[in-house]
């Protein structure tokens, strides 16, 4: 049996530093009528790639890449179609070619999925992990979720 969740486990949108808005899809929807689980999984691809695609943000160095490695979701509440949803991430981990994301979905002010998502940098060419570059780590920082260190200290 699961432990009940605490009313302070519950994120905070404003916890989150890198937010997007979106639109719930009627192809988002299952059988139910409420979105598919399997569909938390693309919005919380959105919340990442956006950031980490836009060259921007100094997070893809050239011939780098990202992978995914672990995708955790916790459903909070049924999520209907028409409606907008707020994507929240912060960053929460770095390891020597990784890092961990709290990330959330919000609507009408309620938390209905939460993850925690590890990607791993990867050579391009090579295809195997590469230790994370000081500059990336540095431009991560902004992004670092209320509260964390993540650093580990």
């Amino acid at each position: 049996m699961n432990a009940p969740v605490r009313a302070d486990d519950v994120p905070r949108l404003e916890d989150f530093p890198y937010r997007l808005s979106d639109n719930v899809r009627f192809a988002d929807l299952d059988p139910n009528g409420h979105v598919n689980n399997a569909v938390y999984a693309s919005y919380f691809e959105t919340g990442r790639v956006t950031l980490v695609k836009d060259r921007s943000m100094g997070l893809m160095p050239a011939g780098l890449g990202w992978i995914m490695v672990r995708l955790d979701i916790h459903f909070r509440a049924e999520l209907h179609w028409p409606g907008q949803i707020e994507l929240g991430l912060g960053l929460v981990k770095f390891g020597r070619t990784s890092t961990t994301f709290d990330q959330v979905v919000f609507s009408e002010g309620r938390c209905v999925a939460s993850a925690k998502a590890v990607t791993v940098m990867i050579d391009e060419a090579t295809r195997r992990p590469t230790p994370l570059p000081a500059e990336v780590k540095q431009n991560f920082r902004r992004w670092i979720r209320r509260g964390v260190n993540p650093d580990g200290e």
